[in-house]
């Protein structure tokens, strides 16, 4: 049977002169490596000794080289690199649904920020996050980035799931679900930071601050300078309405990524989701601080917010992920339907088909995500010495036949729910479509159980 394993620990090996890995995937349809050259390749293969990637090339070549612990024939799959979510609120999931069609301001201040007020604890967080990596994961998200309250609690879903995660703790000037008193927040943060399950490669901390309107100047830079300290990512809300920034001008005089240069925020371990209503002034500066822009395109067209200038952040040289936002403003979790959305909405908003090309988007869902969470060394694209981070996409439905170019159905054609297999870290986490390191129907049961007085909300 495609995709299942067999022992290949044959005696012959040593004579043979082949290196023993863990697993040899070889003879994919597809292998795409995003790489700086997009190489594609027919027939792939690649070769996973512990937690790295120890080969990666036609398959001939690859079998020739190394003998896999477990041995899989991808015949009629597509091999790539794990996805890269930038932005999400993963404990979010539960509010999925919950006040939809609503303007971005009525949304966040009549229903999401009183039902965090009321209903958000660890347990939400933790059943909550585990739902949303389930939803990821089978995906074939392997990285997501995270900003939430109770972020202790999103780091225990990560370690248990086996995900690959950047998790900030949430930061406001007013009571938050888990710090009442925002005169202690600085408390907050430090005492995250050192509770933070270190030690483990697969996560990081990072703090996140909610908004410029939300965070005075003084909370952002104290923020940013024990980011900085840590060696951490920060991350903010930004320019993602037109009245926010009308707001933020008016009140300091200074367009917003202007203003957070002048407080000393921006710099390349800097993430701000959205960055909808941002000038050319501005984008140079962004380019110039090498701060990243998580681009969510499906929650920035549900709230109606805005479309993000991508291509002029590309042109000019801006560091650009893909984020889905959490599930409360765009509802799934499927950076496949934001890789289509976000091709087709420039094209059309720009009026120009070449606009956002099927291979930039790809790179911005995969190496570009790796590099605004300062983690391209590691992953991103399958190139030996990088992390095994990678999916199994089985290409045997009809949405895709024929294929002619792999990149194009990654971004035009493939959905969530093709990825069939999903490694992290070498581990295999998907199996066949079910996740291995969590209990789905557990997990589905205990939200249930959680969300059942949330539904009085609506």
């Amino acid at each position: 049977m495609r995709g299942n394993s067999h022992d290949s620990s044959h005696p012959e090996v040593k004579d043979q002169g082949r290196r023993t890995v863990d697993w040899l995937l070889h003879s994919a349809d597809w292998l795409v490596t995003c790489n700086d050259h997009m190489i594609c390749l027919r027939d792939g293969a690649v070769a996973i000794e512990k937690d790295t990637l120890a080969g990666v090339g036609p398959s001939e070549k690859i079998r020739q080289q190394f003998a896999g612990l477990q041995e899989w024939d991808m015949t009629g799959f597509l091999l790539a690199p794990g996805l890269v979510n930038t932005h999400v609120h993963g404990a979010m999931s539960c509010f999925r649904g919950l006040a939809d069609d609503l303007a971005l301001d009525q949304w966040l201040f009549e229903a999401i920020f009183p039902a965090e007020a009321n209903h958000v604890n660890e347990e939400l967080v933790y059943w909550g996050t585990l739902l949303s990596i389930a939803e990821m994961l089978k995906n074939g998200i392997t990285t997501f980035c995270d900003g939430y309250f109770f972020e202790e609690a999103a780091a225990q879903a990560a370690l248990q799931s086996g995900a690959r995660a950047v998790l900030g703790q949430g930061i406001l000037d007013f009571p938050a679900p888990d710090q009442q008193d925002p005169g202690r927040s600085r408390q907050r943060a430090e005492a995250f930071l050192k509770n933070f399950p270190h030690g483990h490669d697969r996560i990081r901390p990072s703090l996140f601050c909610h908004a410029p309107y939300t965070c005075s100047a003084e909370t952002l830079q104290w923020v940013k300078g024990l980011c900085r300290e840590e060696e951490i990512l920060f991350q903010i809300h930004l320019s993602e309405t037109r009245q926010e920034v009308l707001q933020l001008r008016k009140k300091h005089g200074l367009w917003p990524v202007e203003y957070l240069d002048t407080l000393g925020i921006l710099d390349g371990l800097t993430l701000c989701a959205h960055g909808i209503w941002v000038n050319p002034e501005e984008s140079q500066l962004l380019a110039q601080r090498e701060t990243g822009i998580a681009h969510n395109v499906g929650s920035n067209m549900k709230l109606a917010a805005g479309v993000a200038p991508i291509p002029r952040f590309l042109s000019e040289g801006v560091k650009v992920g893909l984020g889905t936002d959490g599930c409360a403003s765009n509802n799934d979790l499927d950076l496949f339907g934001e890789m289509d959305l976000t091709a087709k909405l420039h094209k059309v908003y720009w009026k120009d088909p070449e606009a956002c090309p099927a291979s930039h988007v790809l790179k911005m869902a995969t190496t570009g995500g790796a590099q605004v969470l300062g983690w391209s060394s590691h992953i991103g694209s399958l190139e030996v010495s990088k992390k095994a981070d990678l999916m199994a996409l089985d290409l045997n439905s009809p949405h895709l036949v024929p294929l002619y170019d792999p990149v194009s159905h990654l971004v035009y054609s493939a959905r969530g729910s093709d990825v069939c297999h999903v490694w992290v870290d070498g581990r295999q986490v998907v199996s066949h479509g079910r996740i291995l390191n969590c209990r789905e129907e557990e997990i589905i049961g205990r939200i249930k159980k959680i969300t059942q007085k949330l539904g009085s909300l609506q």
